[in-house]
C-alpha cells in the first residue's frame, strides 16, 4: 500500500479509537512489536513528540489493520477516499454526530445500528427515495415524523407484548412473506 495512503489511514482510524491506557503513559518506539512498526513506519521520525494518547491510538490502530482481511482493508481505503473528499465542515459535522452518537446509551446506540442495517437492505432505489424525502423535509416535518415513529414503535411494542408465542411467529411468517414478495 503506498505510504501516504497508509499514514492517511491511520490517522482516520485514531480519530474514532479511544485511548488503550494510562494517559501519561508513552509508548517507546522499540517496545512496538515488528508488525505494528513497520504499519506504523510513517509516524517513526515524530513518535516521540506524539502525545502518549496519539500513540496509543495509532498502535491500536495498526493492531486492527494488522487483523483485517484484504476485503476489509480495501474497504476501509475507500472510506478514506471518501472522507478525504469531505471538507473540513462536512468532517467537523460526521465527527460531532460521531460524539452525540457516542454519547448514548448503550440500547440506543443497538437500535441505531439496527435501523442503518434495514436501511441498507432496502434496495437501492428505496434508499434514495427515502434519503429525498428526509432531505425535503423541513426541521419541523423532520421532528413531527420523528415523533409519530416513536409512538407507533410504543405502540407495536405494547401490542407484540400482549401477543401469545404463536401470535408472534404467525406475524413473522406474514412479514417474511411480504419481505419476500417485495423482491427483498
Amino acid at each position: 500500500m503506498n505510504r501516504t495512503l497508509r499514514l492517511l489511514l491511520l490517522m482516520f482510524t485514531c480519530l474514532w479509537l479511544p485511548p488503550l491506557q494510562a494517559e501519561d503513559e508513552v509508548l517507546d518506539w522499540e517496545s512496538l512489536p515488528a508488525e505494528e512498526q513497520r504499519v506504523l513506519k510513517p509516524f517513526q521520525d515524530k513518535w516521540t513528540e506524539l502525545t502518549p494518547e496519539r500513540q496509543r491510538r495509532l498502535a491500536k490502530a495498526a493492531q486492527r489493520w494488522q487483523k483485517m482481511t484484504p476485503e476489509q482493508r480495501e474497504k476501509m481505503r475507500q472510506r478514506l477516499k471518501r472522507w478525504q473528499g469531505l471538507s473540513d465542515e462536512e468532517k467537523a459535522r460526521l465527527r460531532e454526530r460521531f460524539k452525540r452518537f457516542r454519547a448514548l446509551p448503550p440500547e440506543e446506540r443497538k437500535e441505531l445500528r439496527r435501523k442503518f442495517r434495514r436501511f441498507q437492505e432496502l434496495p437501492p432505489e428505496r434508499q434514495e427515495q427515502l434519503r429525498e424525502r428526509w432531505k425535503n423535509m423541513t426541521p419541523a416535518e423532520r421532528e413531527a415524523f420523528r415523533k409519530q415513529r416513536q409512538e407507533r414503535q410504543q405502540r407495536l411494542r405494547k401490542r407484540w407484548e400482549n401477543m401469545s408465542p404463536a401470535e408472534r411467529e404467525a406475524l413473522r411468517q406474514r412479514r417474511k412473506e411480504r419481505l419476500e414478495n417485495n423482491g427483498r
